[in-house]
């Protein structure tokens, strides 16, 4: 394994004092995997009360139960209101379907039709983009609706920062954009080191067969749809090691 990631002063990266942090990859519809991932980081943690979840975007799409997957969330958040929600680039899509659906109906070709069907919508490639528009916003009940308007799309703990797809190279973190922090994929991972962030990056969206710690950033997203592996990275103190389906 990679050495861990040092700061300027020289010391490891760690999460804050105390706290279990598990950052959960990209989810995109498989709602048994998140059952059974959040089974296993509840058996790790001996109880969720002892972590904090962070779930790194891209829920819905291209699995056959986002509909599923965004109940267990909200149920999740109602339980554990510590929990962090970020927003994937997936979460963005499907919003600028609902607000203007003949604008973006590529959606249904990146997994937005096993979205629409797996909230009742039938037919979906015999309809008009309004037809499904107008279905969708009559069968999606209104707490999934504010869930996606909620996400954010940081956060920090400790030595760490979070975030769906990665951040621009020589931007400060206050200048970055949604666009990159839900899209970036080559420019982020190829970063030279010295324009790398003083924060070790967790973040998903670009799917691996395996979990990748690269040292200053840490990759979770192994393709749950594809692979049946959802996975999870666990920080405590300046240990990090991953969990996965």
């Amino acid at each position: 394994m990679l050495d861990q990631f040092l700061h300027k002063n020289g010391q490891k990266a760690a999460a804050p004092p105390g706290r279990k942090i598990y950052a959960i990859g990209d989810i995109h519809g498989c709602a048994r995997l998140l059952d059974a991932l959040v089974a296993k980081i509840e058996k790790d943690a001996r109880g969720l009360e002892n972590a904090r979840l962070i779930f790194l975007g891209d829920y819905v799409d291209r699995g056959p139960d986002s509909k599923g997957v965004l109940d267990r969330l909200i149920e999740l958040q109602a339980g554990e209101p510590a929990t962090v929600f970020l927003k994937g680039n997936h979460e963005a899509v499907m919003l600028d379907f609902i607000t203007d659906p003949n604008q973006m109906l590529h959606w249904l070709d990146w997994g937005g039709e096993e979205t629409l069907t797996s909230y009742g919508v039938r037919n979906v490639l015999r309809r008009s983009p309004e037809d499904l528009g107008a279905e969708l916003a009559e069968k999606m009940p209104g707490a999934h609706l504010d869930f996606l308007h909620s996400l954010s799309l940081t956060h920090i703990e400790g030595d760490y920062l979070f975030v769906h797809a990665g951040l621009r190279p020589g931007i400060g973190l206050n200048d970055q954009i949604e666009e990159d922090l839900l899209w970036i994929r080559r420019a982020f991972h190829d970063t030279p080191q010295k324009e790398r962030p003083d924060y070790v990056v967790v973040h998903g969206h670009q799917p691996l067969k395996k979990p990748l710690d690269a040292g200053w950033r840490i990759d979770v997203d192994t393709g749950a749809c594809w692979s049946g592996a959802l996975t999870a990275v666990a920080l405590e103190g300046e240990k990090r090691r991953f969990i996965s389906t």
